[in-house]
């Protein structure tokens, strides 16, 4: 792929031209209704949702508080079951792992499980750089990648796609990748299954390498686990020589039973389902079955630094659901590209700023891609209470203050172009705190309101500009009942 996160602009300005696309916003539309009013038939069957969705909060949150430990208990049984583990602190030491051990092989092929982590690091850009070819299996990521694209949504990345578009990219792009498409394909979805089935099928046979992520790593056993619904992922998983796994440390539970809630909660919230139609899981190597190398590579990459943040480190609870993004008004009108990180939404609007830190203005504008609504909290299945972690890094953003960079407690500057808004926030508490001059100024508002502007002026046009001041009353509700009420204490 050519394309790259990399220099995106901030969220406003990318999301003022996705909005403006009103054929994304119609698959947009489409397709996050209906895969939320799924979710919740398939929510309502269960009687125990809320205590289930408890118990995913609480486990998550006593493994980040135990995680050096359960770490280091997940990396001597897969090291006891036949597999080697890699520590990776960042995306370049991951990718340079990947690609030292795929070269090793002497491949210059790998097919790839659909996976957020090596999304995050970059990491098919590396292996083509290191002329090595990886090859998307996931149908939604072979859109993607057959159409020079980037994903837009955690569990359908190609949602911005119409049928008639895959029709089109599978036409053009699949020669260059592999085997072409059929003449004469339509955009009817069992006849694009089918051509990606065909184009597919070769590299499964083929290939000598597989890389995946992991939805989760079972540290009692050291036992990796791969949900999803096509099959691809079983290709790659069991008929490759050497599996390499790119898991994000977080990604850890203690044990199996622990696991069991988890593959209640993660169905339910992403594909609507009751179980997932294929769950893989593999624990090391074994004799004549499956690979005969096995590789974990563990990826911090920011993931230590958002565990010191008390309030924002429930986003490392995330299991990749989407739940988020289904319900999100914000999302569903500006797409997932504008976010600018493999993570789109209202997950991404607080994992991508704590996991990069706030180093460019897409960073910083991210807490600020929400309407606060709340509807993201009421889906999470693990209980993230994103609003309060989105205020929580709008704070920083504004104020700055104390946060863990690269492993160091580091004070942050404020970011640019809020010195304005501190100045009003300011001027704003000071006469909150007096109440005369709160009176004072209701009434000379009331007094001028037929004169006063619908829009802002100055830097308070970035505010006006989407929204409509409201209309200053004649009389203030202290002025109206002192008139009405004046006499009662």
């Amino acid at each position: 792929m050519s394309r790259t996160y990399l220099g995106m602009p901030a969220f406003p300005r990318a999301a003022a031209v996705s909005a403006r696309d009103s054929t994304l916003r119609a698959n947009l539309r489409h397709a996050t209704h209906t895969i939320r009013a799924k979710r919740a038939r398939a929510v309502a069957e269960l009687t125990d949702w809320d205590r289930l969705r408890a118990a995913g909060a609480a486990v998550k949150d006593r493994t980040l508080r135990h995680l050096d430990h359960y770490l280091l208990q997940l990396e001597e049984n897969v090291t006891r079951a036949g597999g080697t583990v890699h520590w990776a602190a960042d995306a370049a030491e991951a990718n340079r792992i990947v690609t030292a051990l795929v070269r090793a092989t002497g491949e210059r092929e790998v097919v790839k499980v659909k996976s957020m982590a090596t999304q995050e690091t970059g990491l098919n850009a590396a292996l083509e750089q290191a002329g090595i070819r990886a090859y998307e299996t996931d149908l939604a990521e072979l859109i993607v990648q057959l159409g020079d694209d980037l994903p837009s949504h955690i569990l359908v990345p190609a949602i911005h796609r119409g049928r008639t578009e895959i029709r089109d990219i599978f036409r053009d792009g699949m020669a260059d990748w592999g085997r072409p498409a059929p003449e004469g394909l339509t955009d009817r979805p069992a006849d694009l299954a089918e051509a990606a089935r065909l184009h597919l099928r070769e590299k499964f046979l083929r290939a000598r390498v597989g890389i995946s992520g992991a939805n989760f790593m079972v540290a009692e056993t050291g036992t990796l686990v791969v949900v999803e619904s096509e099959g691809n992922g079983r290709m790659c998983l069991t008929l490759p020589d050497t599996l390499i796994s790119v898991v994000g440390i977080e990604k850890t539970v203690p044990t199996w039973r622990d696991l069991e809630i988890y593959l209640q909660l993660l169905p339910r919230s992403s594909t609507a389902e009751r179980m997932n139609p294929y769950t893989s899981m593999w624990t090391g190597t074994t004799e004549e079955d499956g690979p005969r190398a096995f590789h974990l590579v563990l990826l911090d990459n920011g993931r230590t630094d958002t565990l010191a943040d008390q309030v924002g480190r429930q986003a490392l609870r995330c299991i990749r659901c989407s739940a988020c993004l289904n319900v999100c008004p914000v999302y569903e009108r500006a797409g997932g590209h504008a976010y600018g990180s493999p993570y789109p939404g209202p997950i991404g609007a607080i994992l991508t700023p704590q996991l990069r830190g706030l180093a460019s203005p897409l960073e910083e504008s991210l807490p600020f891609a929400s309407s606060l609504c709340g509807a993201c909290y009421e889906v999470c299945p693990v209980a993230i209470d994103i609003p309060d972690v989105l205020v929580h890094l709008r704070e920083r953003v504004v104020e700055g203050g104390e946060a863990t960079v690269r492993g160091t407690r580091t004070v942050i500057k404020p970011a640019k172009g809020h010195a304005f808004e501190r100045a009003m926030m300011r001027s704003a508490g000071w006469v909150l705190d007096h109440p005369a001059a709160l009176r004072r100024a209701q009434r000379l508002a009331a007094r001028t309101r037929r004169i006063q502007p619908r829009r802002l002026p100055g830097p308070g046009r970035a505010w006006s500009d989407t929204r409509e001041l409201p209309e200053v009353p004649a009389e203030s509700f202290r002025d109206w009942w002192d008139r009405t009420r004046g006499g009662d204490t």
